[in-house]
């Protein structure tokens, strides 16, 4: 027998339908008005004829950016910082995880970590004991410092660890009858069990190291070493400085506006993680729904 839907529900049905489209395009808008302000002229950036559709287009905002041999150094030194950043992180939050997922009898140390993560998550010593930290270590001019410094965020780690307590300990249990040992057991059993919150942690990781720009302005020296959002961020700061420029490239910079170099700079920065964003955004579903229902 087919329910038919009563009044009450197809008005609920109708307002949730509005809502979700007002939400919808309030969250597409920027990603189009950055596009329609970037690849216009000068004249309507500076304006304010910019609204749904681009003023007499143009890519010069992007020529100006790409041509330089430094915009693509800086992308490849993201591209290394985001990599390496979600490995060393996901080994780092695995290992820490893992034990601290088990109950005090199995690992007795598990009270007195956790409490550390909380207070390590609410309070940090500042900004300029962090730098000498990074100092004394000998990794400023490195990609190490971009890397490690952030390698454990607490929060992801304390998210990984909620997800793994809620796995089946029917599963490890039968593998230490079969007789696989602790390190089978986690990237054998655990790890494959646990890819909706990999995947998540995964995407925050990866959306952090590449969008940060403050570390690679404080702990490099050089445009040669900035990460993308660093040199990008910088950008405008050497463009408005006409002391050292030549005659052409004076006349050059006259063709632009900083608000479609913004524009062009920001929608540079959201192509990569908009290309690998729908690839995990499934995980997301699944991890909402293992977290929601319990037998």
């Amino acid at each position: 027998m087919v329910k038919t839907r009563t009044t009450g529900e197809k008005v609920f049905a109708v307002i949730n339908t509005v809502i979700l489209v007002i939400l919808a395009f309030s969250c597409f808008y920027p990603l189009w008005y950055s596009l329609c302000l970037s690849i216009s002229d000068k004249a309507a950036a500076n304006s304010g004829m910019v609204t749904f559709y681009p003023i007499r287009p143009t890519l010069a905002s992007y020529q100006e950016i790409m041509k330089d041999s430094l915009f693509f150094n800086s992308f490849w030194i993201s591209i290394q910082r985001t990599v390496l950043g979600i490995v060393i992180t996901m080994l780092a939050l695995i290992m820490m995880a893992y034990p601290l997922s088990k109950s005090k009898r199995e690992y007795r140390p598990r009270s007195i970590i956790m409490w550390i993560v909380i207070f390590c998550m609410l309070f940090n010593g500042g900004t300029i004991p962090w730098y000498i930290t990074v100092r004394n270590y000998g990794l400023i001019d490195s990609i190490w410092a971009l890397v490690l410094g952030g390698s454990l965020p607490m929060f992801n780690l304390i998210l990984m660890v909620n997800f793994f307590r809620g796995l089946p300990a029917d599963l490890e249990e039968a593998a230490y009858v079969d007789g696989a040992g602790p390190w089978t057991i986690l990237f054998r059993i655990v790890v494959p069990c646990s890819v909706p919150v990999l995947a998540t942690i995964i995407l925050f990781t990866g959306v952090y190291h590449w969008n940060e720009f403050f570390n690679g302005l404080v702990l490099t020296s050089g445009q040669q070493r900035y990460p993308l959002q660093t040199y990008i961020q910088q950008l405008v700061v050497n463009i408005s400085n006409t002391a050292n420029m030549t005659q052409d490239q004076i006349i050059n910079m006259q063709r632009l506006s900083n608000k479609s170099l913004n524009a062009a700079k920001v929608f540079i920065a959201m192509i990569p993680m908009l290309c690998v964003y729908p690839f995990l955004q499934r995980y997301f579903v699944s991890g909402i729904m293992l977290g929601a229902v319990k037998e």
